[in-house]
């Protein structure tokens, strides 16, 4: 569709690439890298404190573990965790959790043209820039987000669309004897998406109780939600020092520590991480498989170095485009980034984007966009570039205290 607002004034790009430019970057194209991303739902570690082991599928549309909706989590699109043990099961009444949004156009809400590679790159650059600034480390890595997951439900002819919002928090320990804790569902509630489909919810009864269809890799043929407020979970992500996944092994705050923030090892060494198949992965290409990793590292308490190196590898890999400027669900202003590639959910084909603040180096937002949907989403109004899940950074910092479990977590 072509865009009628008025493009915005194009940047200096001397002065850009003046600002931006890092000691050194390696244009070399990825060669011989696996095709695959990273799987977090399968990363488990021991049981400890005496409760059980738990296996979920994180949701990371980027700074941190969260858990997913239906379609988030076949994208696999959030930051790694390890997950000891959960104080008791899912909030949203049957399925992992609810990630990284209300619907979109195209390339987000607010969005405008594509502003091509090359501003693409300058905007990613001058967020390397700005992540290169020095921080005081404390004893917990914070990140809050706030997420939205969009899912149909009910039968044939009368079905409807339903969203799952709510904030998660997560605050990872990096010194000896600390802990790392998940808290997932905060305000969380499952309504129906629009006044449209409330009309229908109420048609067929207001059933507390609605069922989706799951993915195969769900293992069943429905998936269950829960209509109302949820219940927020407590979960503990760490293993002895190991505070984060990255690509399939467990790693501790020493070895993140210790990621090179030279541009082109960095960059081989995201490529050479394993991935493991998943149902939406998108593409399947080796661009997608090294955009994921460095999009994981820059939510993660890395050096300020490391972080800029992995928006430089970003701004250097083959195949990703520009949206131009965006507005993410929260209103906040950034650059769009599409991954290669689409994924197939129950929803239909879906685009894996992310939104930066060239301003501050901040990752905004991540979300999964429809680009083909099934005849069930468009059904129940979910059309060509809405948005079926984000998962939005509201706070990524460092604290000197544990982040408060509330009264009413499960435990």
């Amino acid at each position: 569709m072509k865009n009628t607002h008025e493009r915005p004034r194009r940047p200096d790009v001397m002065k850009i690439l003046a600002d931006a430019r890092p000691d050194e970057l390696d244009p070399a194209v990825l060669a011989d890298s696996p095709r695959r991303r990273e799987d977090l739902a399968r990363i488990l570690a021991a049981a400890t404190v005496g409760h059980s082991p738990r296996s979920l599928a994180p949701g990371r549309l980027r700074g941190g573990f969260r858990p997913f909706g239906t379609v988030a989590a076949l994208a696999a699109v959030a930051a790694s965790a390890v997950v000891v043990g959960a104080f008791d099961g899912d909030p949203s009444g049957g399925r992992p959790g609810t990630p990284p949004q209300s619907s979109s156009a195209a390339a987000g809400p607010g969005s405008s043209a594509s502003d091509g590679r090359s501003d693409v790159r300058l905007q990613l650059l001058s967020a390397a820039k700005k992540a290169e600034a020095p921080a005081a480390e404390g004893t917990y890595w914070q990140t809050t987000t706030r997420s939205e997951d969009v899912d149909v439900v009910g039968e044939r002819g009368e079905s409807f669309a339903v969203r799952t919002t709510s904030t998660g928090e997560w605050s990872v320990g990096v010194r000896p004897g600390t802990r790392s804790l998940m808290i997932s569902g905060l305000d969380g509630v499952t309504a129906p998406r629009t006044e449209a489909d409330e009309t229908r919810w109420r048609a067929a009864g207001s059933p507390r109780r609605v069922q989706a269809a799951a993915t195969e890799e769900a293992g069943a043929g429905t998936l269950g939600h829960t209509m109302g407020p949820l219940r927020p979970m407590v979960m503990r992500t760490d293993a002895d020092d190991k505070i984060y996944a990255l690509g399939p092994r467990n790693v501790s705050y020493q070895d993140l520590r210790e990621l090179p923030s030279e541009v082109g090892e960095l960059r081989r060494r995201l490529a050479s991480l394993p991935g493991q198949d998943s149902g939406a992965d998108a593409g399947g290409s080796p661009t997608a498989h090294v955009l994921r990793q460095a999009a994981d590292l820059i939510t993660m308490p890395v050096t300020p170095a490391v972080r800029a190196a992995a928006y430089r590898v970003m701004a250097e890999l083959p195949g990703v485009r520009g949206l131009g400027r965006v507005t993410d669900p929260l209103g906040r202003v950034g650059v769009g980034v599409a991954f290669p590639g689409t994924s197939r959910t129950p929803l239909g084909s879906v685009e894996q984007r992310l939104v930066v603040d060239p301003s501050t180096g901040a990752m905004l937002c991540e979300q999964l966009v429809l680009i083909e949907p099934s005849a069930r989403a468009l059904g129940a109004g979910l059309g060509v570039g809405t948005t079926v899940n984000y998962s939005a950074t509201t706070r990524m910092s460092w604290g000197d205290s544990q982040i408060t479990v509330p009264d009413t977590a499960r435990r």
